[in-house]
């Protein structure tokens, strides 16, 4: 059985002028993609008016919570005792976000109450994945 949840989160985002901006976030989590989170954004904070989500790595999460981490699309790391620094980077630009670490902690921790850490079991996970990709091939 899948089993998503949901929560939301408020982000700042800072801006090229050193401006923070409130940003609505939803973390998402299922366990059909043990692996993986997602942080999803409405239309109203995105450049082309469309909602934005990025999915990037459980263990990603889990690293930068302790410690910078991250070398591709997504940057993660502390910022003092309450605040973490998620950056996204796409063709477009950089998004430089910080949110409560209690709130993302939480998150995580809710994540492994769902599917632990050495319990993802990806055998169905690879399976639609190749069925996606190769279809009736």
């Amino acid at each position: 059985m899948d089993t998503t949840f949901e929560q939301p989160a408020r982000a700042r985002l800072i801006t090229a002028e050193n401006q923070e901006l409130p940003v609505p976030a939803l973390l998402r989590y299922g366990s059909a993609d043990p692996l993986a989170v997602c942080v999803d954004f409405p239309p109203e904070v995105s450049l082309d008016g469309r909602g934005v989500t990025w999915t990037f790595a459980r263990a990603l999460l889990e690293e930068g919570l302790r410690g910078p981490a991250g070398g591709g699309d997504v940057h993660i790391w502390p910022c003092g005792r309450d605040t973490t620094v998620v950056e996204f980077h796409s063709p477009y630009g950089l998004a430089l976000l910080q949110f409560p670490t209690p709130t993302l902690r939480g998150f995580l921790l809710r994540t492994y109450a769902v599917v632990g850490a050495g319990q993802e079991d990806l055998g169905e996970t690879v399976e639609r994945g190749l069925s996606a990709l190769f279809g009736s091939v």
